[in-house]
């Protein structure tokens, strides 16, 4: 299966999309590992990419295009993918059409993980980190430490991160309204669309997804 994976920061894509991406067995594709690997490896991509990024500049559509056409030519993805943060723009969906006509291939789904703007807010706003390790995540409410400001495993003081925030929260929802949300549109004409509330245990959320993938 050929699936897109859309929706809001905070609705937990990058969760459901290692649990599908199993389930299905197909590889899971997210525009932050692209582009990690492709600098880490030095790649002409890489090196364009990383120089917009060191000026605090947004990457070209065409750079975030060229690593995903080459990762989607690799051979684990010739049987399907699972895609994450990409396309992000209507401009990056034509581009993906484009692509798999010229290989004879389409997409399958579109899969947009539904959570309310309030809730989005309250999960990215409520996480605490902690300073010796960034793998130990905790949650005010939803996985609140033992003790307040202190990291159960390891004692460490918890923190938030100032992208976590809620003015930086607000502001990259905006970011996704304005950029990302048409792509919504885009793909409902195509009859693509499949849209499943992303609230509640995870299990649940990828288990509204499958069944929502079977039909």
């Amino acid at each position: 299966m050929r699936i897109v994976l859309v929706g809001p920061p905070g609705a937990g894509k990058g969760t459901q999309a290692a649990f599908l991406a199993k389930n299905l067995s197909i590889p899971h594709i997210s525009t932050g590992d692209l582009f990690r690997a492709n600098i880490s490896q030095g790649t002409e991509l890489g090196k364009q990419a990383k120089a917009f990024m060191d000026a605090g500049d947004l990457v070209p559509d065409e750079v975030t295009i060229g690593m995903a056409k080459d990762r989607m030519e690799q051979p684990d993805a010739a049987g399907g993918f699972l895609l994450d943060g990409f396309p992000r723009n209507v401009s990056q969906a034509e581009a993906l059409d484009v692509m798999l006509q010229a290989e004879g291939m389409k997409l399958d789904a579109v899969l947009d993980l539904e959570v309310e703007e309030d809730e989005v807010v309250k999960r990215i706003a409520g996480r605490r980190i902690c300073r010796n390790d960034s793998s130990h995540v905790f949650h005010v409410t939803y996985a609140p430490p033992k003790a307040e400001g202190v990291c159960d495993t390891c004692g460490g003081e918890l923190y938030q991160r100032g992208d976590d925030s809620e003015a930086t929260v607000r502001n990259r929802l905006e970011v996704y309204h304005t950029q990302t949300e048409p792509i919504i549109d885009y793909y409902k004409a195509q009859g693509l669309l499949v849209t499943i509330p992303a609230l509640g245990e995870v299990s649940d959320v990828t288990k509204r997804a499958m069944d929502a993938l079977k039909k």
